[in-house]
């Protein structure tokens, strides 16, 4: 679910949607918590990766100086 999507729900629906996303992801990986955070955190670097690619390749008459500098990111290796 998108953050627009998640913008029109209720405080309420939007616990009770992250508690379900949860508990998929912890059922996508046979109920392993640490497997499940594991394969999160991998997907979070590889976006951050994909996203720095992707603002890099971004020409710069086409963002015409209104792109800001992406903050420090931690980086961490697993």
């Amino acid at each position: 679910m998108n953050a627009a999507a998640r913008s029109s729900e209720s405080q309420a629906d939007i616990a009770v949607s992250l508690e379900a996303e949860v508990d998929q992801a912890i059922a996508t990986c046979g109920g392993d918590v640490r497997a499940a955070l594991r394969a999160t955190l991998v997907a979070n670097a590889y976006l951050e990766t994909e996203l720095e690619r992707l603002t890099e390749a971004m020409s710069t008459g086409f963002t015409r100086g209104r792109m800001r500098r992406p903050p420090q990111r931690v980086k961490i290796r697993l």
